[in-house]
């Protein structure tokens, strides 16, 4: 056995596999899949290259052409998976045709994708600084610019046809992402669950009525 009860070489379940016939891009999600599911397991401080490799089924000298370090392939692992919860969210909203309906898509499906992606869910445990209340450095500023630049996009668009008050479009989606933050902590970061699902439906209310011009 090896350090904290692994064996030495039996696979993980869901083993994800690295092979020569994978594209580059395929490749670096089957790395990041795996590292994932590794982080979600053990956290950042536990968890070693080592570990990932195995998981992969590949040598920890192949897995560190992909990153220097396991830090760096935390933040691109964690970037990874923030950037696909946000493209789903951003495929639901463009399915809407008006700015109510993308708003209450936006809000609500962020919450469910979030409930459906447990590996997810575990990493934000061990690490809540994924979602920082008040950052001094946010390796993901830019993925949270993009989230604030969905919300303000859908501002704009119910305030042009008529369906939203005028608002500040530099602060209002700052202060919409900081709520958000705030509920993901409580929901999933701090075992609140459902009493926060129902918070969160109020607070939600009460956004959508100070919003929506009637």
């Amino acid at each position: 056995m090896c350090a904290r009860g692994r064996p030495e070489s039996a696979p993980f379940p869901d083993r994800t596999r690295v092979n020569p016939g994978m594209r580059k891009k395929e490749k670096q999600e089957a790395i990041y899949e795996a590292a994932l599911r590794v982080f979600a397991r053990y956290g950042f401080r536990k968890t070693t290259v080592e570990d990932i490799a195995r998981e992969l089924g590949m040598t920890k000298g192949n897995l560190y052409l992909y990153a220097r370090d396991k830090r760096e392939l935390y933040e691109k692992t964690v970037e990874y998976a923030l950037l696909r919860w946000q493209a789903r969210v951003r495929e639901a909203v463009a399915l809407e045709k008006d700015a109510r309906s993308m708003f209450m898509t936006m809000c609500n499906k962020a919450v469910e994708y979030l409930a459906m992606d447990e590996d997810f869910r575990r990493v934000l445990v061990h690490d809540p600084e994924i979602f920082p209340m008040f950052p001094v450095r946010d390796p993901y500023e830019r993925i949270n610019r993009n989230s604030m630049g969905m919300i303000r996009f859908i501002l704009s668009r119910g305030m042009a046809d008529g369906s939203f008050r005028k608002v500040n479009l530099r602060t209002t989606p700052n202060a919409i992402f900081s709520i958000y933050k705030m509920f993901i902590i409580r929901m999933y970061i701090r075992p609140e669950g459902k009493e926060m699902r129902k918070v969160f439906d109020e607070t939600l209310g009460l956004l959508t009525r100070g919003l929506y011009t009637d």
